[in-house]
């Protein structure tokens, strides 16, 4: 009898351990880091065509998540003005840390699209850590 406590000791006590370490790896995990882009469009029909697709395909290349895009045309939601006057476009991505997002911004293959989506809007972005 005493050696099934003892083994049911051990058990319970290694199931509090590994318990113990898991919560403390998912405790030391980085938050996100959010890209938020205005977009003021001047040629949507160019826009929609020539930049769009291929800014879409590279940021989910190098990582990231679209979380939101609001405005008008590709799938985007409607915006809400909660207060003052909203962007024609927003987008809202995540990235894994802000080293991440700064390897894609910077990146060779997104300036390369960037310059394409230059042709048709201005863009206004930036990054803030998750909670």
């Amino acid at each position: 009898m005493k050696q099934y406590f003892g083994l049911g000791l051990a058990v319970l006590v290694g199931t509090v351990i590994g318990a113990a370490a898991v919560s403390g790896l998912h405790a030391q995990a980085k938050p996100p880091v959010y890209l938020v882009t205005e977009i003021d469009v001047t040629n949507p029909e160019a826009y929609g065509r020539e930049f769009a697709p291929k800014a879409v395909a590279n940021i989910k290349a190098a990582g990231g998540r679209f979380l939101a895009l609001g405005g008008s045309g590709g799938g985007a939601k409607q915006i809400t003005a909660i207060s003052g006057t909203p962007p024609k476009r927003i987008t809202i991505l995540a990235w894994d840390s802000l080293e991440a997002l700064n390897a894609w911004y910077n990146g060779a293959d997104y300036q390369a699209v960037r310059k394409i989506g230059e042709q048709y809007a201005t863009f206004r972005s930036f990054a803030v850590e998750g909670q």
